[in-house]
């Protein structure tokens, strides 16, 4: 969503179907027509009709229970969307072969139109499964050791503004949730060349990450099991620095 305040020109019916696909998205069952009405806020009648014509451009499925689902031409739209993010040729190689080294689930995080936002992703079978971090993730930056890389990237203002829209919420006890002290860390890290996190998006889980391309074109990163940390984070992070090379 754009930050700032709501338009005076939108087109309602747009919106309301917008507004559909995000309910029937949530809703793995899938929705019926009543339903979506009902939990949108929209009129049967008009329900009916966005419905309709959703279904007929292949953006909503009806099943056999008279449930609706997504459609295949949501896929299509996302593989746009992957397209249009530019990543680094061969990134989902170099993330396959950081979880192959490693046993560990790999991450690719850029900046997207001013948010951090997970591009790719190689899973590994010695990491916990995180199952909000899917392609298309873009939230709770300050707590994930992908977005303080991503985060540390930023002018200090763009930074204070990422804040300011996107808050500090306290993912974990652990999470750092004053804007002065992730500043420092995040300065810290930078200084370093490597950021972490323990716990701090998720307990008895840690990550770590390191910027690939001068600053500004995206984070690699790992996850690990809290109790593993110690023993692997060296190797660790002789890893990700060798395969952040190889993308820059």
């Amino acid at each position: 969503m754009l930050s700032g305040g709501r338009p005076t020109d939108l087109i309602q019916s747009v919106s309301r179907a917008l507004r559909i696909l995000e309910e029937v998205g949530e809703s793995p069952g899938g929705l019926n027509v009543k339903q979506i009405a009902r939990q949108c806020g929209i009129a049967l009648p008009t329900t009916y009709h966005l419905v309709r014509t959703l279904t007929y451009e292949g953006y909503l499925v009806r099943r056999d229970n008279g449930n609706y689902t997504l459609g295949l031409a949501i896929a299509s739209r996302f593989r746009d969307l992957l397209a249009s993010m530019e990543r680094p040729p061969h990134v989902h190689e170099v993330l396959k072969q950081i979880s192959e080294t490693t046993g560990l689930t790999a991450y690719f995080a850029q900046l997207v139109d001013g948010r951090v936002v997970l591009t790719d992703l190689y899973e590994g079978p010695h990491s916990p499964h995180l199952e909000d971090l899917v392609v298309g993730f873009d939230d709770g930056a300050h707590a994930t050791a992908l977005g303080k890389a991503l985060l540390s990237t930023l002018p200090v203002r763009s930074r204070r503004d990422y804040f300011k829209e996107q808050g500090l919420r306290p993912f974990t006890g652990n999470t750092l949730t004053d804007e002065d002290r992730l500043n420092h860390e995040l300065a810290l890290s930078a200084q370093a060349g490597l950021f972490t996190e323990q716990g701090q998006y998720r307990d008895e889980v840690c990550c770590a990450a390191v910027v690939v391309g001068g600053g500004r074109q995206g984070a690699v990163g790992v996850s690990v099991p809290a109790e593993s940390w110690s023993r692997v984070s060296a190797a660790l992070v002789r890893q990700l620095c060798v395969r952040a090379g190889d993308l820059g």
